[in-house]
């Protein structure tokens, strides 16, 4: 799988020196590392993307289940996808959206004993921070006081995901069999 990232930050700034309680514009740059460090690691925890992004997945030699779970949401039902089996277009399937989006394979798909597929995708919950749900925006704003605070000489066991951001997450995660 490979994406895009979007270039916009996916918090804002303000919000994020106010959480700190940081007046001033000295240490924006800092601060900034440290929020996009802290939206990277709730997306990895939470196995999503932030910000409309392209997702792309390559499978090869996949299982010939009906459903296939995409490996990054959230993503919305009427958003545009590209799907090539074996190299060729394939449109016998429904995208099915959300935070854990699906493809259900039409009946088509089973005949074409597949060998490689494509899948291109839009995921993220829209082009900016204001839309990104309040409660994954608290979480990034927590993880990134942990790093401002743990700026300090500290053991490495201190610094580590915050509590919130670690509850947030796990709603937005899902459940993988």
């Amino acid at each position: 799988m490979n994406r895009e990232a979007p270039a916009a930050l996916p918090f804002d700034l303000s919000a994020v020196k106010l959480h700190l309680r940081v007046d001033g514009h000295e240490e924006d740059a800092a601060i900034t590392n440290m929020g996009r460090t802290a939206a990277a690691e709730f997306e990895q925890l939470a196995q999503i993307a932030l910000l409309a992004q392209t997702v792309r997945v390559v499978i090869i030699n996949p299982a010939a289940n009906r459903l296939l779970a995409l490996p990054m949401g959230p993503a919305q039902s009427g958003d545009a996808q590209t799907v090539s089996v074996n190299g060729s277009a394939f449109t016998d399937f429904d995208f099915i959206g959300g935070v854990r989006p699906l493809i259900r394979w039409g009946d088509s798909f089973a005949d074409l004993k597949p060998e490689l597929i494509e899948i291109e995708y839009q995921a993220g919950f829209g082009a900016t921070a204001a839309d990104i749900p309040a409660d994954v925006a608290q979480a990034i704003m927590d993880q990134a006081a942990l790093h401002y605070d743990g700026r300090s000489p500290m053991d490495a066991k201190s610094l580590t995901t915050s509590p919130h951001m670690a509850r947030i997450a796990a709603r937005y995660r899902g459940v993988q069999l």
